[in-house]
């Protein structure tokens, strides 16, 4: 998958968001669907199980953090 196709299937209240507006955050969403498919390979095997969490839990992560920013800017104004 592209971003570009992967934009043209993210639902609309995910594309309203303010937060849409910075391509990092594009991006961070971006990268955490595009590691499903990675994180789902490592986790069938016993050997790779744990760290499929941190890669789930870390790409996630990165457009939480983005928020979390954000909000704390806003708050901050």
């Amino acid at each position: 998958m592209n971003y570009e196709d992967w934009e043209k299937g993210v639902p609309k209240v995910i594309r309203e968001d303010l937060l849409w507006k910075m391509k990092v955050y594009r991006l961070a969403l971006f990268l955490s669907d595009i590691c499903w498919e990675d994180v789902s390979k490592l986790a069938k095997d016993s050997r790779t199980k744990s760290l499929s969490n941190q890669l789930y839990r870390s790409t996630g992560s990165v457009a939480t953090s983005l928020a979390k920013r954000c909000l704390s800017i806003v708050h901050v104004c």
